[in-house]
């Protein structure tokens, strides 16, 4: 046999197909590759249903690889919200730090994390030295721009509020006696805000939630009146660098929890956290009242003018409480009709029955139909002649406007209003206050002047029987038919589509933004709909609150709002907005810019966007792509750290996302 030469060893048959095999396998191997870096899901070859794992010699161990990852190459939303990892079942003792969640901690004496730790200072990432230049640099990588950058005001407008602080507009007041001075008087165009309000000194990040139910950092709200004027009334004091909130009040020095619990013996029907979930609180002071119904599934509004005892409002925040700027004075406030099932008052200073009783018309007007009016006053059980004769005016309007005295025990009265009409309809014919005329929009409070006259309930019993709490935030109210929407779907499907749509959108921002690792607290959804943005957050387990607010430039949806259990005022944003800055750690904004840009510019409302935003807080515009350039360039101008992202529905979506965060400026 002739022996096989090199040349003849090659032309086999077995080593051609083992040749042909080793190609084509390279072949694939670097297709895959090439697939797998460019975005797109890599292929699987092989799978098992079977739920067998390899558990990592990394288990448990947590890395930071943040820094490792360029911000352009996150993924886009619709990628981040398709991808389940499968389902396996959990071991069965889970250990406390398997929770993806816990980010901010230290570890205890028994191995277990715990956010009982001071907070520290900024992280430099997020602190940004202003200086003086007058522009920044801006663009992609391929193409920069110098953009033109906002300065920062001065010192003394570090706690400014363009509408509440018009000194000019205050001047020219023709009269003050009824509180014209505490309501809202803004600044003309070409006066408006055009620059960032910057913190106090020392400013730090934020005492997190619950403990800042207890305690704020002194440099946040660097004020002490309060501290002088109400430190023996157990509102306040003050150690080291930090104010303490004990949880008294004027009326309740031995502590908010203490005083809820007696008016809940006192009417039993109030019923906490099921019956009733919305309350006004007016007069709040540091907003204990309300700080302590949190715990008891009670969302309230703590109102409280800016007056002797200003900052009121700027400690309930800090505090992480919902709160607002406002008095009653000439205007109605800006809350529906019907929107509130308790609505208190500790020693708030406001004379209810002057000028016919048409401040306590107002509490009526917003009182909801079958609610409680809590009024803990002097008197109420004070024997002087000055304050009996007060008691008994007060007696004589409550009548008249139909509210029972269901009991009055030391010093706390407590009545509830009609359920219904009958007995405004059988009073005597010229009794006053009259009914408001049929045409009367009790909803209707976008600077509306306050009438002497008692705001009518719907004949057909809208907004009388709502559902207990929590089952109320899914159901769709009755008012839900009465709002003017511009609209031919039926309500009911607007308001379960846009739930839907707010719990699947949320639930992505959980897994690719890990929304779940901020620290929220304070939340403004600047044009709420239906309120299922703030529902989702709800469903979503966050430890927070939102604020929903209703455009006048829109329907008015407050009255459902309520109606589901959720906190909702109505705003113009071409305005200032009642708050103190640095108060809100997300704003949140969908379609707002597109229609509110036909009505004013887009850069005043940025502007205001940013003195109401906290430090280190976030913004999530949603809109569509024509505004998005525009809206970039401003965040840039005034530090934020902004980024485009695409939405769920891909690169050509007409929509788009834009997510910035406020760095901490220093001159």
């Amino acid at each position: 046999m002739k022996p096989l030469t090199n040349t003849d060893l090659f032309k086999t048959p077995l080593i051609l197909k083992i040749t042909a095999f080793t190609l084509i396998s390279i072949t694939f191997f670097y297709l895959g590759k090439h697939w797998s870096n460019g975005g797109y899901q890599q292929l699987l070859f092989f799978s098992t249903p079977q739920n067998f794992i390899s558990i990592s010699p990394n288990n448990d161990k947590s890395f930071n690889i943040t820094s490792l990852i360029s911000q352009t190459d996150q993924p886009p939303i619709d990628q981040a919200i398709t991808l389940t990892p499968p389902s396996i079942p959990p071991p069965p003792d889970e250990s406390p730090l398997s929770d993806p969640n816990r980010t901010f901690g230290i570890i205890d004496s028994e191995g277990k994390m715990s956010d009982d730790f001071e907070v520290g200072e900024f992280d430099p990432a997020i602190v940004e030295n202003w200086g003086n230049e007058s522009e920044i640099e801006s663009g992609s990588k391929d193409v920069k721009v110098r953009v033109k950058k906002y300065e920062l005001c001065p010192e003394s407008m570090r706690e400014y509020m363009p509408c509440l602080d018009n000194a000019e507009a205050i001047k020219r007041l023709k009269s003050t006696e009824k509180g014209e001075r505490f309501e809202r008087h803004c600044p003309e165009k070409g006066k408006q805000l055009n620059c960032l309000v910057p913190p106090p000194k020392g400013y730090r990040q934020p005492i997190p939630w619950p403990r800042s139910r207890d305690e704020v950092w002194y440099s946040n709200v660097p004020h002490t009146r309060l501290v002088e004027d109400k430190g023996g009334q157990n509102w306040i004091s003050k150690e080291k660098g930090k104010f303490k909130f004990p949880g008294g009040g004027t009326q309740f020095i031995h502590g908010a929890n203490k005083y809820l619990d007696q008016i809940s013996k006192m009417v039993p029907d109030i019923t906490f956290g099921r019956h009733t979930r919305m309350v006004l609180d007016v007069g709040c002071g540091v907003a204990s009242f309300g700080a302590y119904l949190l715990s008891r599934n009670v969302m309230t509004m703590s109102i409280a003018p800016k007056d002797v005892h200003e900052n009121q409002i700027q400690f309930a925040l800090e505090r992480g409480v919902p709160a607002m700027v406002a008095a009653f004075a000439t205007h109605r406030l800006l809350y529906p009709s019907q929107a509130f099932e308790l609505i208190h008052c500790s020693r708030c200073r406001i004379n209810w029955t002057r000028d016919d009783g048409i401040l306590l018309l107002e509490v009526n007007r917003m009182l909801r139909a079958g609610g409680y009016f809590v009024w803990a006053a002097q008197p109420v059980y004070k024997h002087e002649e000055v304050l009996e004769e007060q008691w008994e005016e007060m007696l004589n309007l409550t009548t008249r406007l139909c509210w029972e005295l269901v009991k009055n025990e030391g010093y706390i009265a407590i009545w509830k209003k009609p359920l219904n009409n009958n007995c405004y309809l059988s009073r005597d014919s010229g009794a006053k206050p009259p009914l408001c005329d049929p045409d009367d929009d009790p909803d209707n409070v976008w600077y509306v002047d306050l009438k002497a006259c008692i705001s009518r309930l719907p004949d057909n019993g809208y907004g009388a029987n709502v559902p207990m709490w929590p089952s109320r935030l899914q159901t769709p109210p009755d008012r839900l038919q009465s709002i003017q929407y511009e609209s031919f779907i039926a309500r009911k499907e607007l308001l379960k589509a846009e739930n839907k749509f707010w719990s699947e959108t949320i639930a992505g921002y959980v897994r690719a933004w890990h929304w779940k690792k901020f620290k929220l607290r304070n939340v403004m959804d600047m044009k709420a709909g239906f309120g299922g943005f703030a529902a989702a957050l709800i469903d979503q387990g966050f430890d927070c609150w939102a604020l929903n607010v209703v455009p006048v430039s829109g329907s008015n949806t407050l009255p459902v709002l309520y109606d589901r259990g959720l906190m909702g005022v109505m705003h113009d944003w071409c305005e200032s907005f009642d708050t103190y800055p640095r108060t809100y750690d997300l704003l949140h904004a969908a379609g707002l810019f597109s229609v509110e840009r036909k009505r004013c510019n887009m850069s005043t409302i940025m502007l205001e966007m940013d003195r109401i935003l906290r430090p280190g807080g976030r913004v999530y515009i949603r809109d569509s792509l024509d505004v998005m350039d525009e809206l970039l360039q401003i965040a840039k101008a005034m530090g934020w750290q902004a980024t485009l992202r695409d939405t769920s529905e891909g690169p050509h979506a007409s929509y788009r996302i834009l997510t910035c965060d406020k760095r901490l400026l220093r001159p």
